[in-house]
């Protein structure tokens, strides 16, 4: 097996169970979270001799509980920070195991590379001020070495994650175009029509059944349509004469895609050619005269143009999948119990 510590420079930056010191600031607006789910501390979990803690599971869901805080409210909110907590506890499971799996094998990791991550942090979130570093750990309640630990374990956990997958890993021609294939739309940009439109709308007049009041907005239609078609400029007529919120701009709605519109008017909207305008379209009590000014087909990526994306994809979920069978073994043989 390569050098674990190969495994540790590669690795450092992408652990889930990084804890910044920025989060550290959100630890203290958790309190004001249901008071019903809040324990001081306890056990959450055993794993073998180790226990995950509450203050542990709070930590590591700390930011999203904030901002579930500021979306929901009462029940609604205890029952999302209650699946969180829970997905908490199980990651904090599996960082458990996979730490007691390095120390069974004696791996070590470097003091160096811990030195280089809290160095990294410092500088970019304190601009390389350590005493302004030091003392928002101190004013959290957390000391330098407590946070050292914190990073030590992050560092330790993704490097043995990495270190379970192959970085030669074959990804077959099949498998890329079976991706290809069911993702299809991911790689699409759907048609697209640059709209102008002139929409004339019935007065109150015609709720109440006045039969002339109809017949003279649909001539108007007819005579503004009449005079598009003999040359005058549309943003003008619409300027106009349009009734709807695009009137000072000409009726112009811009590039639009075929959700953007009621499906008749799509319908016809996109059966225009560049500077055709459309005949009447009596819709809702209203009046639509439709201009495409420019059309854009449809677009598919050609395989040939995102292949590359598409490999490095299944590599990444093969890779977890290698990841998760480990973890699975680990579990497998192991003490757990959640309390």
């Amino acid at each position: 097996m390569p050098s674990l510590t190969l495994f540790i420079m590669i690795s450092i930056r992408f652990s889930p169970f990084s804890l910044s010191v920025a989060a550290l600031a959100l630890l203290a607006s958790v309190a004001t979270l249901p008071a019903a789910e809040e324990v001081i501390n306890g056990i959450a979990a055993i794993v073998n001799g180790d226990v995950v803690t509450f203050s542990q599971v709070r930590e590591l869901v700390a930011s999203q509980e904030k901002s579930a805080s500021e979306i929901y409210r009462g029940e609604e909110l205890q029952s999302k920070v209650k699946v969180m907590r829970e997905h908490a506890v199980r990651d904090l499971i599996d960082r458990n195991l996979i730490l007691q799996e390095f120390r069974k094998k004696e791996f070590n990791i470097p003091s160096y590379i811990v030195d280089d991550s809290i160095q990294r942090i410092i500088r970019q979130e304190f601009g390389g001020d350590r005493a302004a570093f030091v003392k928002t750990l101190q004013s959290q309640g957390y000391t330098m070495a407590r946070f050292r630990d914190n990073e030590k374990n992050k560092i330790t956990v993704q490097a043995m994650r990495q270190s379970k997958t192959s970085e030669n890993v074959i990804v077959s021609p099949v498998k890329i175009r079976e991706y290809y294939e069911q993702h299809r739309v991911s790689y699409s940009t759907p048609a697209q029509v640059k709209l102008r439109m002139i929409v004339l709308k019935e007065g109150a007049s015609s709720e109440s059944g006045d039969a002339s009041s109809s017949i003279s907005k649909k001539q108007m239609a007819a005579e503004i349509r009449e005079k598009l078609t003999g040359g005058a400029e549309f943003d003008r007529l619409a300027q106009m004469y349009s009734e709807d919120s695009t009137n000072e701009s000409g009726g112009d709605w811009g590039w639009v895609e075929r959700t953007t519109l009621n499906e008749e008017l799509a319908k016809v909207a996109f059966s225009l050619k560049p500077s055709e305008i459309s005949p009447v379209l009596p819709l809702d009590n209203a009046y639509y005269i439709l201009m495409a000014e420019a059309v854009k087909p449809a677009v598919t990526k050609p395989l040939s143009e995102v292949q590359q994306e598409i490999v490095q994809k299944l590599i990444q979920e093969e890779k977890l999948k290698t990841q998760e069978r480990w973890l699975k073994e680990l579990r497998e043989k192991a003490y757990i119990k959640i309390l």
